[in-house]
């Protein structure tokens, strides 16, 4: 999947949750999707390459790492917490903060699964009464 599409499949995605609010506090560069406040996922450019940073658990985190080139440590955030996804890139290594893609094997079922577990992870930190949605159910999360 290339950057652009990354980008796009992601903006819709989050943009359809509840309370979901995007900001610019990095510049025009850098979308930033909160909700109630707290970020759960940030667009960027990282040298050239549409790019997305998402919460995950750090389990899910290391193995998606493992299993795909487009995913990387965060980029400029804690790497336990959080991974940079990016579209098809040039570059063919990783190396401390930069996110590396050397494949095409993301797929957008993929992508909508890493959206919702940032924006359900963000949600579940928040005290009961500011929750906008149960994030044990939220967008089919919990069936079986």
């Amino acid at each position: 999947m290339d950057g652009e599409t990354v980008i796009n499949v992601a903006h819709e995605q989050a943009m359809q949750y509840p309370s979901v609010e995007l900001d610019y506090p990095f510049g025009p560069d850098s979308a930033v999707y909160k909700v109630r406040g707290k970020m759960f996922m940030m667009a960027f450019e990282l040298r050239g390459t549409p790019s997305l940073n998402l919460k995950i658990d750090p389990l899910d985190g290391e193995v998606l790492r493992d299993a795909y080139p487009e995913i990387s440590p965060g980029y400029h955030m804690n790497k336990k917490h959080w991974i940079t996804v990016a579209g098809e890139g040039d570059a063919s290594s990783r190396n401390g903060d930069e996110a590396v893609v050397t494949g095409d094997r993301l797929d957008a079922d993929l992508l909508h699964d890493l959206v919702l577990e940032s924006y359900c992870l963000v949600v579940a930190k928040m005290s009961k009464k500011d929750r906008p949605v149960d994030p044990e159910t939220f967008g089919g999360r919990g069936d079986d």
